[in-house]
């Protein structure tokens, strides 16, 4: 069996990126088009869809410690958090198909299927992504090999979102002939299918190195008492909810916004020519440079936060990209080229931040290793995953209650006061979100790159102690032997 200390290959690396190119074929969707296929597609109130979010992610957070706890006390062959790729993944590419499809009844009828498909596919994505979250804090010891791996993961993600941005939206229309229900019904089979594939990978390619102590005793109540004492883990959960708001209350709105705010445009694109093209095509261009621009700088954020630092590397991207949001505001539909220069500056900025969060979990986790001499990998990313669905669904219920309030109503021409509220919703009022997430880690966040690299060389020492024990027995293991002699 591996080292703790061993470095991975690249190949373990990509193979665990995989499990996000699966996972954010839906998140992204979760994101980015949600919103509007509950709107515009399935055709159910605004206001209906924002309590939809709301309940169900309440009820979504609780399950996600939950799950955290179960999956540290899974024992397989595989490991603890591996299993749940080989076994959910079909499960939950057969509800996703389901979520996107538009059943013939009344109003009644359809929102009852939308509150079981849409609770049973969060529970499947809670039940399958916090395992492989998880998994993040045990392939490695060493926090500058989790930041690479953490690098590697999101770089899958961004590839599969911008996946999702230039053809979900195409393949909606071509699959669909005509019929949109149909479309979206049809583009979650092939992505279901393309996400068992990808959680395969990761399940045959990844191997668990990092165990808990070996004096580690399983409690429950030790596990929360210590999650909820844990200082810089509460820190970040307060920064993840409010950089997740900064990000979930756009992006609930982005189809809506190039829908009613900026219309059909004759652009000239590279490689596309100049014609007139609809908001389909234009949400679609502009979702899809945001991916490419976090896909960039997702490359690049290891090698900045290896000599910056991650927190000090997150304070600067952060800051470009709040700037860059509240930016929009002062936009018109006629600037599309300067809209799209703001998507890649604050995509670019904002993208790897992401990165970054992700890494500095597993360095609470090692924290509270080192602390308190216990570990519990997966309560801790299940937590935080709760944290970004919790600031998901606020995002959207606060999007969607402002469009109801101001006489949002899908498919026609928008009122003054619906689309002023639109564009505060893309710029301003996330920006704002921005901020206070910025003050919370840049002034309390005590885990700087000096303090993690003390508590992982000391861990590092307790971990070869504890093998060096294992090996040659303890001493009073020593003891008896000699007196035996």
């Amino acid at each position: 069996m591996s080292s703790v200390n061993d470095k991975l290959l690249m190949r373990e690396k990509i193979s665990y990126g995989f499990g996000d190119l699966a996972s954010v074929l839906y998140w992204q969707t979760f994101m980015l088009y949600f919103t509007y296929f509950y709107t515009d597609i399935f055709v159910i109130p605004a206001a209906a869809a924002a309590t939809l979010f709301l309940m169900s992610r309440i009820f979504d957070g609780i399950n996600d410690p939950v799950m955290g706890m179960i999956a540290d006390r899974t024992k397989t062959p595989w490991g603890k958090f591996r299993p749940y790729l080989l076994w959910l993944c079909v499960p939950f590419a057969v509800v996703g198909v389901l979520t996107f499809t538009v059943p013939n009844f009344g109003a009644t009828g359809k929102i009852v299927w939308a509150y079981i498909t849409f609770n049973l596919i969060m529970m499947l994505y809670t039940a399958i992504n916090i395992p492989y979250t998880a998994l993040l804090g045990v392939i490695s010891a060493d926090s500058n090999e989790r930041t690479t791996v953490s690098s590697v993961k999101f770089i899958c993600a961004f590839l599969a979102g911008t996946i999702v941005s230039f053809t979900l939206l195409p393949m909606t229309k071509k699959l669909g002939g005509g019929n949109d229900p149909r479309g979206w019904q049809l583009t979650f089979v092939i992505y279901g299918i393309a996400a068992i594939i990808f959680f395969l990978i990761t399940f045959k390619g990844t191997r668990e190195r990092v165990q808990p102590p070996p004096t580690q005793k399983s409690s429950v109540k030790k596990d929360i008492q210590e999650l909820i004492t844990n200082g810089p883990w509460l820190i970040l959960l307060a920064t993840t909810i409010t950089f997740i708001l900064f990000v979930a209350v756009r992006s609930s709105v982005t189809v809506h916004y190039f829908k009613y705010v900026i219309g059909s445009r004759e652009l000239s694109f590279p490689f596309f020519g100049k014609r007139i093209y609809d908001f389909n095509t234009i949400t679609s261009l502009f979702n899809g440079v945001g991916q490419i621009a976090a896909l960039i700088g997702a490359l690049l954020v290891s090698l900045v936060a290896k000599k910056l630092g991650k927190k000090r590397t997150f304070i600067i991207l952060f800051i470009t990209a709040i700037t860059s949001t509240a930016a929009f505001y002062l936009m018109t539909a006629e600037q599309i080229g300067l809209i799209f220069v703001l998507q890649f500056t604050g995509s670019i900025t904002g993208g790897p931040l992401s990165v970054l969060l992700w890494a500095m979990y597993a360095d609470t986790a090692d924290y509270a290793e080192w602390k308190r001499g216990r570990r519990a990998t997966g309560l801790v990313f299940s937590a935080s995953t709760m944290s970004q669905k919790m600031g998901w669904a606020i995002g959207a219920y606060i999007a969607l209650m402002l469009m109801s309030q101001v006489g949002f109503q899908p498919n026609q021409a928008q009122s003054p006061e619906s689309l002023k509220s639109l564009i505060m919703l893309f710029s301003l009022i996330p920006a704002g979100l921005g901020v206070f997430s910025l003050l919370i880690l840049s002034f309390i966040y005590p885990l700087n790159e000096e303090r993690v690299e003390e508590i992982g060389a000391e861990l590092k020492r307790r971990r070869e102690k504890s093998e060096s024990d294992n090996q040659n027995g303890t001493p009073k293991a020593r003891k008896r032997k000699g007196s035996k002699k």
